[in-house]
Formats: C-alpha cells, sequence, structure tokens
C-alpha cells in the first residue's frame, strides 16, 4: 500500500469516527421523553396519591412529564392489557394493582395477560389496607360480637364489596371460611355504589379502602370496625385489626409499579432507584400515610416474588370458598 493509500484510509477512519454510520448513533439516556403511568382506576381513590407522588417525583428528578392515564374497566384488566401489550421500553408503566395482579387472576377468570410473566417488575409503591366499616345501625361494638352475629343470624348480613372477583369479594370469603361467620356477600360496580348502600342502610358492613371510607367515618355516617393489615395503621391508631381477633388475617390491597416483560435491565434499575429513593424521604411517605397507604419498597425480584406469593394465597382462599371458576 502506497503512502498516499495509507492517508486515504486514515481520513476515512476519522470521518467515521467523527460522523458515525446511520443505525448506530449513540442512544438518549432513559428518559428522553414523556413516561406515561397507566392507572387501572378513575381519578379518586387509593390509586390517585399513589400515582400523583410518585408521577411527579419520576418528573422532578428525570426532568420529563409523567403522564397519568387513567384505564379502568373489566376490574382492572383493561389496564393491566394494555401495560402488558406495550412496548418494553420504558415509555410506559403500570400502577399495578392487587386486583389485577393477584385477586382477579385467583378466580380463574380468562385474561389477555399473564401476571407474571407478562410483566417487568420496578418495586413495590405503596399497601392499600382495607377498612372494614359498618352502618351505626349495627349492634356491635367489636369484631368478635360482629362474627358472632353472623353466625346467629346466617346471610342476613349484607356485606358489601366493589365487585365480584374482588379484593372485598375475596376477603369477605376468607373471613366466612377463616371464623364460620356467614356473611352475605353483596357486588356493586365499583366501591361508590356500595358506600352510598352502606350510608343509607340497605347494607350492613363493607370492605373500602382507608382512603374512600375514612371521610364517612369522620362524618359520622359509618363506623370503623376494624382494618385488614397485620398492624394497626400510624393513621387510625384506635383502630383494631381483625388479625387481633383472627390471628394471620390480612387482606391488603397493593400497587407495584411494573413494566411490560423485556423491559431493559438498566432501566429497570434506574426506576426503582429513584423509587427506593423516594420512599426513604420522610416528606414523600408521610403524604402516603396520611391517606391511609402504607409505604412499600424493594427490589424488583421482591416485587416478582410477591405478586407470585399473592396469587397463590388468593387462590387457595377462592378455592376453599368455592368461587374458583373453571377456565375454558
Amino acid at each position: 500500500m502506497t503512502l498516499k493509500s495509507h492517508s486515504v484510509v486514515g481520513i476515512l477512519i476519522a470521518a467515521l469516527l467523527l460522523f458515525p454510520v446511520p443505525g448506530h448513533a449513540a442512544q438518549p439516556e432513559y428518559p428522553a421523553k414523556a413516561i406515561r403511568l397507566i392507572v387501572p382506576f378513575p381519578p379518586g381513590g387509593s390509586a390517585d396519591p399513589l400515582a400523583r407522588a410518585f408521577g411527579g417525583w419520576f418528573a422532578d428528578k428525570f426532568h420529563v412529564s409523567v403522564v397519568a392515564d387513567n384505564r379502568p374497566g373489566a376490574g382492572t384488566a383493561i389496564a393491566h392489557t394494555l401495560a402488558a401489550k406495550a412496548a418494553p421500553d420504558g415509555y410506559t408503566l403500570i400502577l399495578g394493582s392487587s386486583s389485577g395482579l393477584a385477586s382477579n387472576p385467583a378466580f380463574g377468570t380468562k385474561l389477555d395477560y399473564d401476571p407474571i410473566r407478562d410483566f417487568e417488575p420496578v418495586g413495590l409503591a405503596g399497601l392499600a389496607p382495607q377498612l372494614l366499616v359498618v352502618h351505626p345501625s349495627v349492634p356491635v361494638k367489636g369484631m368478635r360480637e360482629f362474627i358472632a352475629l353472623s353466625k346467629a343470624q346466617p346471610d342476613k348480613i349484607g356485606f358489601g364489596s366493589p365487585g365480584t372477583g374482588s379484593l372485598g369479594h375475596l376477603s369477605i370469603a376468607l373471613l366466612n371460611t377463616s371464623t364460620g361467620a356467614h356473611f352475605l356477600h353483596v357486588p356493586y360496580k365499583g366501591a361508590g355504589f356500595g358506600m352510598i348502600d352502606l350510608v343509607a342502610g340497605r347494607i350492613q358492613a363493607f370492605f373500602g379502602s382507608v382512603t374512600g371510607s375514612q371521610p364517612q367515618v369522620a362524618a359520622g355516617k359509618l363506623r370503623a370496625m376494624a382494618t385488614g393489615h397485620a398492624k394497626r395503621l400510624r393513621s387510625l391508631p384506635d383502630v383494631p385489626t381483625i388479625a387481633e381477633t383472627v390471628p394471620g388475617f390480612s387482606c391488603d390491597g397493593w400497587y407495584g409499579i411494573l413494566g411490560p416483560a423485556g423491559m431493559p435491565a438498566p432501566i429497570v434499575k434506574k426506576l426503582n432507584a429513584e423509587m427506593q429513593q423516594a420512599l426513604a424521604n420522610a416528606a414523600f411517605t408521610k403524604q402516603l400515610e396520611l391517606v391511609g397507604l402504607e409505604p412499600g419498597g424493594g427490589t424488583p425480584q421482591a416485587l416478582r416474588d410477591f405478586v407470585r406469593s399473592e396469587l397463590t394465597r388468593w387462590t387457595k382462599a377462592a378455592s376453599e370458598a368455592g368461587l374458583r371458576v373453571s377456565v375454558k
């Protein structure tokens, strides 16, 4: 090769270094555009403050917009299906719920997604303990008396839930099978309708979120009987847990942040790191506790294991209560 040809080669190499071949350009650091956070419920309820809190934190730290996309319907199946089928690029996330990832699948309902295989967990966002509230006319003061009343009047005490297949439905079933109680499940198309009937005295009890139930308790229209959390809530220290009467009982709702399966590990790691920073921030966790939520935390693998264990637990509860449906 001549000296001249060496010079030409050198110039070509330099040009390639200065002007990379299209398709091999360095990718912008994630995130470089707005992130969509799918919320499987309508505005209001316990999901909203959690979505706003994490959305605001991500927006502040990543300097991009985080858009909450409320997609209610079909017991949260619409939102979870949408998230499972999205591009796994980190720009579509979901505030996955216990209803969509555990209680609905526990019934054996045919879904267009698999709660384990079709999602890439990021981290547990928070727990939404259920609050058992009763109409003031119910003539008992504690869980032991309430259970005894249902045994004395089998299938006479109307116990509402947000719907068939909901966490509230399973919780009522678990309470019946765990204690020998005979509460009558009354399903509604959403917690709001059930609360209206409870306040009016058309049913006697309801399992709902602290966020949705506490205002009626504070107004004296309902009475808080107990929570489904393992220990007393910091926001309701005077309200006992069901577990104080029924050892081992728990029926928390929960939310985790997930993306579609195949989301790149560096993106998952980056999102999880910001979640941990948020959940270690006292002001951040305080705003969750004020609305009856318990802060989450942990690794992506911990959330995967938690979803699997919750799915197993509620599938067992549904089976023991005779609530499983056959999948065709």
